[in-house]
């Protein structure tokens, strides 16, 4: 093999694991809204985050500041594990117990909503970021008070409408349920829980049964009925998100969540707390960190934190579990990906020339 063959070579070999490792370097992750009927993140991002028009919206923002209606696509918890009614709290299941989106938990019975009717309803779910999971919607029980903090016995115990991959059109997933009995105002709960990392997002969605248009006058009278936001609004505001899609959204989620020792029971399992139904059955759990309005705090109102596969199985590090929700690298990952390979790059084109001079000079015979 001549000079410049073996530096071909050489420089081949070194950037091979670069070239391999550079497309899991790239971020993924999961992020959207409810957008039919449409959520109140969504709702509020539609009027503007700057000058909302809903005495709901207003008091939203003057709650949270405008960040959480730019960063509508992300009410999140990174390491959820299927296990949502332990590790958010009564009263903070619209923000998913994160601080930032605390706004969305103001009890009001003003909030704008979505008119809806009993029967077969075709759902959509606006998707930032598509990735394989499952969606469980919920209903508000009868005699449901929106004007009271929202606690999850306030809730159907099951969902109404549950899927596992529906199909993607137009960015939204659509999927259909049959919507229960109802009169007057409700909530619907979301559940998106992946199926490949622990993160988990959620929505709460204000409709009204029985007439009106849920203009946000507290008896769904006079007013518009809410809007999803448009492709065009969605791009507009995209600079003054904090959602960099890597994963972990806008905060410092995938933080390490050191939990409780796990209760002895027997199995080494945490024990599940009475009258466990509804959104903590999700079998392929995934999702976000932030409870107890806490952002990254690692605090687990309701019990015991899950295990990732969302099995309430033991971590095996005596109580104290990591969970993080991380697909793919961050921009440092690439960053020093990238630096490397180029680093390579250059020195084996320096090595390439130098052999080609060599092999360029005559020969001289002794």
């Amino acid at each position: 093999m001549t000079v410049s063959r073996r530096a071909a070579a050489l420089v081949a070999a070194g950037t091979a694991p670069f070239a391999l490792c550079l497309p899991t370097a790239a971020p993924a992750a999961a992020h959207g809204s409810l957008t039919d009927p449409v959520s109140r993140v969504a709702a509020c991002h539609a009027e503007g985050p700057e000058a909302p028009r809903s005495a709901a919206c207003k008091a939203l923002v003057a709650a949270g500041g405008t960040q959480p209606l730019y960063d509508w696509n992300e009410v999140n918890i990174a390491d959820a594990a299927g296990h949502h009614r332990r590790i958010i709290p009564d009263g903070e299941l619209c923000s998913a117990g994160r601080d930032k989106y605390k706004g969305l938990d103001l009890p009001r019975s003003d909030w704008p909503a979505t008119p809806m009717t009993a029967g077969d309803h075709t759902f959509r779910y606006r998707a930032t970021a598509p990735h394989k999971g499952t969606f469980e919607l919920y209903i508000t029980r009868a005699g449901y008070d929106p004007a009271k903090p929202l606690a999850w016995s306030d809730l159907e115990p099951e969902p109404f409408a549950k899927v596992t991959g529906p199909r993607l059109e137009n960015g939204s997933y659509v999927f259909s349920g049959t919507v229960p009995e109802r009169s007057g105002r409700h909530l619907v709960y979301s559940v998106w829980q992946r199926s490949d990392s622990p993160e988990a997002f959620y929505t709460c969605s204000d409709v009204v049964f029985g007439g009106g248009n849920g203009g946000g006058n507290g008896g769904g009278g006079a007013g518009t009925a809410p809007a999803a936001p448009t492709d065009e609004q969605i791009r507009e505001s995209a600079e003054k998100s904090t959602v960099s899609h890597d994963g972990h959204g806008g905060d410092e989620h995938g933080e390490k969540r050191q939990t409780a020792p796990l209760p002895a029971d027997g199995t080494g399992r945490p024990a599940e707390p009475a009258g466990k139904t509804g959104a903590d059955k999700t079998e392929t759990g995934k999702t976000e960190t932030g409870t107890g309005r806490t952002e990254g705090s690692g605090k687990v109102p309701n019990g015991a934190a899950a295990s990732p596969a969302g099995d309430g199985g033991d971590s095996g590090d005596g109580g104290q579990q990591v969970h993080l929700a991380e697909t793919g690298g961050d921009d440092s990952t690439t960053a020093v990906a990238l630096g490397g390979a180029a680093a390579v790059m250059l020195g084996g084109a320096v090595l390439l020339v130098t052999a080609r001079r060599r092999s360029a000079r005559p020969r001289h015979r002794a």
